[in-house]
């Protein structure tokens, strides 16, 4: 209808720390039993002094570092953002306003504006109409990154979100666990036919899931057209996003910037990082992994994997580590490499896929290696490498034992099999003519036969060679 959407995210992600961000307490998000990392820091008792924790601010500048974001090494600082909530127990939370440790960058190809460091609340849950409130989570490192509002589309809302919650990973800086809520995202969508623009910008809260995140944003966008063509206004506003409905919710009028009345937090020092010799910006650049980014690239260029591969090889760190571990068992054999690719991308999936687990604690890269030379050399038939695969997953061993134990390794004997072949080809003389008739199909269908009778150890390749040596 003309109009063109704009979106910009905003992302809240709890870091990977042993303790909580101004005070002592252990930080540990599997924590069930509700109050017990608790201290007089994270429930802002009278006199109580925060003091800033050095491994959250430098995963928030290796975090910037990756997307090429500028570092504020020579001053920073945190502010006091007011706000009355049950949920935050100072009536302010501690955050950063004019000064964030990182501006700028770009990810998954959008522009980032800011990542800040600040405290995250407690959580608040309701039930049988009481309000109970565990101060756990209450003072733990939290991740927030704004993005410009460049974003046009659902899908490539989804598609950030993705490669933030890889990134994440990959810098072990967080596990960013959208179902526990260890990352957060929320939206602000507007809508206009102006090039250039914006229309009344409306915020989405708290989407816990990647699918919440597309889908919320294709109905917002979807009921802001509608209202102005009935000749209504978009109200500037706070929705939620109600997934048992598929649709959002007006959840309270939206504040501006001034009503939390920011100012700098006087009970924490101003930041001069560049005294501290870890927090150089070479130091940092040099802490960093191999980034998503730079392992499809490695991928394409060094084993010309398709990119249906490379996407899902490099769609976990523990996943990219496996088969990285794998292609070095295979001395990085182009050809070898990419077979153990097919291997893990198809038939290991499946076998996750059945047991509900992704794991490869159990596995053993030098085995799926041994298993894929044993394929390439013909040892193994496709079926049998399958089988031989599950055993290894299950139970691991030496997968040239198992094989000869289970009867897997394939026959490429030419005289056991061309007795095969015979006793195929004089039960199946329908097939045989039709062969001589000019029908490849039943070439195909003489080798299954064989196959079959072989037990499904007979080479296939062999078996089609001896078949059209007998009938030739």
């Amino acid at each position: 209808m003309g109009y063109r959407p704009t979106i910009g995210l905003e992302v809240h992600a709890e870091l990977r720390t042993q303790t909580k961000m101004f005070c002592s307490c252990k930080n540990d998000p599997d924590e069930e039993r509700p109050n017990i990392h608790i201290c007089p820091v994270c429930l802002a008792h009278p006199g109580t002094l925060p003091v800033p924790n050095k491994e959250a601010v430098r995963h928030i500048l290796r975090m910037g570092a990756a997307i090429g974001g500028k570092l504020s090494t020579t001053f920073s600082e945190f502010d006091r953002k007011s706000y009355f909530y049950p949920d935050i127990a100072k009536g302010y939370q501690i955050t950063q306003y004019e000064y964030p440790f990182v501006k700028g960058g770009t990810l998954s190809g959008v522009a980032i504006t800011r990542i800040h460091l600040e405290e995250d609340t407690a959580r608040s849950t309701h039930a049988g109409g009481k309000s109970l409130i565990d101060f756990n989570r209450a003072g733990v490192p939290l991740m927030e990154l704004v993005t410009e509002p460049v974003i046009h589309d659902a899908e490539t809302a989804g598609t950030f979100a993705r490669e933030l919650q890889l990134l994440l990973r990959t810098l072990r800086a967080g596990e960013a666990n959208l179902e526990k809520g260890e990352m957060r995202i929320e939206a602000n969508i507007s809508v206009s036919k102006e090039e250039g623009k914006f229309g009344t910008k409306v915020e989405i809260k708290n989407l816990n899931s990647f699918r919440s995140v597309e889908r919320a944003i294709e109905y917002e966008v979807q009921r802001q057209i509608a209202e102005i063509e009935k000749g209504g206004k978009v109200v500037q506003e706070t929705r939620g996003w109600n997934e048992g409905k598929q649709e959002t919710f007006h959840q309270r009028f939206k504040e501006g910037s001034a009503d939390y009345r920011y100012f700098p937090e006087p009970d924490v020092s101003k930041l001069i990082l560049s005294d501290v010799a870890e927090f150089s910006e070479i130091a940092i650049k040099e802490s960093l992994p191999e980034l998503p980014w730079e392992k499809r690239a490695r991928y394409a260029s060094t084993y010309a994997l398709p990119d249906a591969a490379i996407m899902y090889l490099t769609g976990t760190s523990e996943r990219a580590a496996f088969f990285d571990s794998v292609a070095s068992a295979l001395q990085n054999e182009n050809a070898l490499v990419l077979l153990a690719a097919n291997y893990i991308v198809s038939d290991l999936t499946g076998i996750f896929a059945k047991t509900g687990v992704e794991t490869y604690e159990k596995i053993d890269p030098r085995s799926i290696a041994t298993l894929i030379r044993m394929t390439n050399e013909g040892k193994l038939s496709s079926r049998g490498a399958k089988d031989l695969l599950s055993v290894l997953v299950e139970v691991g061993g030496d997968p040239e034992s198992i094989a000869s134990e289970k009867g897997l390794l394939q026959v490429n004997d030419t005289s056991a099999l061309g007795a095969i072949v015979d006793g195929v080809l004089a039960a199946e003389t329908k097939a045989v003519e039709e062969y001589r008739a000019g029908k490849e199909a039943a070439l195909q269908y003489l080798v299954g036969k064989s196959m079959k009778a072989s037990a499904g150890a007979g080479n296939p390749g062999v078996l089609k060679e001896l078949i059209t040596q007998k009938l030739s």
